[in-house]
C-alpha cells in the first residue's frame, strides 16, 4: 500500500487483540518456543509505513439537535393555523397564524420584548432592521435607531403581509429564532387561545448528539474530526462543534456522569432519511504517524516472551525480534533492527 492511511478500531477491540486475540491467532504465550521455519511461510505481506489511529467508540443519536419552544404572544386572539411536524420555516415565512394574520419568523438572539416604533433605540432595533433589509426592504439605515424611514419600510412590509399598516412592531407579532427552524412537535391546536407554547422546534440540519461519559471527556475536542457509523456497512465523517460545559450527574456505573457533545455531519445526503437513529461515534484516543506496521497475524511468539516477525527475502527466511506498539484493527506497530518499509513478512494463508 503506498502513502499513509488511517486504520480505525475501538479501544475494546484493542484490548481483545492485545490479549486473548493474539493467542487465538495462534501466536502462543510468552514462554512458548518459536514456530519452526523449515520452509517459506504460506503467504507474505509488506511492512508498511503508515499512520495508525486508535479510537474509542461511543453511542450517539442522529437527529436535529437541541429542541426549543415557540411561544405565542399574550395579546389575545385565536390560533387559526399551525405548521405540522417536520415543516421547515425560513425568515419571513409564517410560523403560525393568530386571528388569521401571519406571525412571521425573523432571525436573531433577542426576543421582541417591547414595541418598536419611531424613536426607539437599542440592539433589538438593529436586529429587526437587519431582518427587514434581508427581506428586501430598503430606504432606511441599519443601525440602533428606529427612524421614520424604518417605520415607512415596516408599513410596506405589513402591507405585503396583509396586516394593519401601523409602522410599529409589537411583541407577539413575530417569532424570533437564531436561524431557520424545523417543527418538531405541536404544543397547541388550531382554535386554542394564543398566549402559550405553540410548538417545539430544532435546527434544519441533522447532527449527532452524544451524552459522553466524562471518563472520555479528554478525547472530545472542539473541531476534531470523527467517524460516524450509521449502520454496519455505512460510515460518514463529522466534526465536533459543541461541547457542553455543565455535566449531567449520573447515578452509578450503569448511569455515568456525562457531558453533551454535538457533532456536525458534513455530507447530509449520506444520511439518507435517518432521523432519531442510534449511531456509533469513533473518537480518536491515540494517533501514531509515520510508523512501521504489519498484519497482527505476522507476529511470532519468541522464547522467553515477546514477538518477532519472519522477514522473507528471495528464498530465505529470518526471524527478527520486534517491539510492538499500537494495535489497530488487523495491524500492529513494530520496530526492530534492520526492518524497513517494503520488506515482506510471513503471514498465515
Amino acid at each position: 500500500m503506498n502513502g499513509k492511511r488511517a486504520a480505525l478500531l475501538s479501544v475494546a477491540g484493542v484490548i481483545a487483540i492485545g490479549g486473548a486475540g493474539l493467542a487465538t491467532a495462534g501466536l502462543g504465550g510468552g514462554g512458548e518456543a518459536p514456530l519452526a521455519h523449515s520452509s517459506l511461510p504460506p503467504a507474505t505481506a509488506p511492512i508498511e509505513r503508515t499512520t495508525l489511529v486508535e479510537t474509542q467508540t461511543v453511542g450517539g443519536t442522529l437527529g436535529y439537535g437541541t429542541t426549543s419552544t415557540a411561544t405565542s404572544g399574550g395579546g389575545g386572539g385565536v390560533l387559526t393555523w399551525l405548521p405540522g411536524p417536520g415543516a421547515v420555516i425560513t425568515r419571513g415565512r409564517a410560523a403560525y397564524r393568530v386571528d388569521n394574520e401571519p406571525v412571521p419568523l425573523l432571525y436573531g438572539s433577542l426576543p421582541l420584548y417591547r414595541t418598536l416604533s419611531a424613536g426607539t433605540e437599542g440592539p433589538d432595533v438593529k436586529q429587526f432592521e437587519r431582518n427587514l433589509r434581508a427581506l428586501g426592504y430598503t430606504g432606511f439605515t441599519v443601525d440602533d435607531t428606529y427612524s421614520s424611514a424604518t417605520a415607512a419600510a415596516v408599513r410596506r412590509w405589513q402591507d405585503d403581509l396583509g396586516v394593519d399598516e401601523t409602522g410599529r412592531v409589537v411583541p407577539g407579532s413575530v417569532l424570533i429564532a437564531p436561524r431557520a427552524i424545523r417543527v418538531a412537535e405541536r404544543k397547541a391546536n388550531v382554535g386554542d387561545r394564543a398566549g402559550g407554547p405553540v410548538f417545539t422546534h430544532t435546527g434544519t440540519t441533522r447532527v449527532v448528539s452524544v451524552d459522553l461519559d466524562v471518563t472520555y471527556q479528554k478525547l472530545a475536542k472542539k473541531g476534531a474530526e470523527v467517524s460516524i457509523e450509521l449502520t454496519e456497512d455505512e460510515t460518514t465523517k463529522g466534526k465536533i462543534t459543541k461541547i457542553g460545559k455543565v455535566a449531567k450527574e449520573g447515578q452509578g456505573e450503569e448511569d455515568p456522569t456525562t457531558i453533551e457533545v454535538t457533532i456536525a455531519v458534513r455530507r447530509q445526503r449520506a444520511l439518507g432519511t435517518y432521523d432519531k437513529a442510534p449511531v456509533n461515534v469513533n473518537l480518536t484516543a491515540n494517533r501514531k504517524p509515520d510508523v512501521l506496521a504489519v498484519p497482527i497475524g505476522a507476529l511470532v511468539a519468541q522464547p522467553g516472551g515477546g514477538y518477532g516477525v519472519q522477514v522473507v527475502s528471495g528464498g530465505s527466511v529470518r526471524t527478527v525480534r520486534v517491539e510492538t506498539g499500537l494495535f489497530t484493527e488487523g495491524q500492529v506497530e513494530i520496530s526492530g533492527s534492520g526492518l524497513a518499509e517494503g520488506q515482506r513478512v510471513g503471514v498465515p494463508a
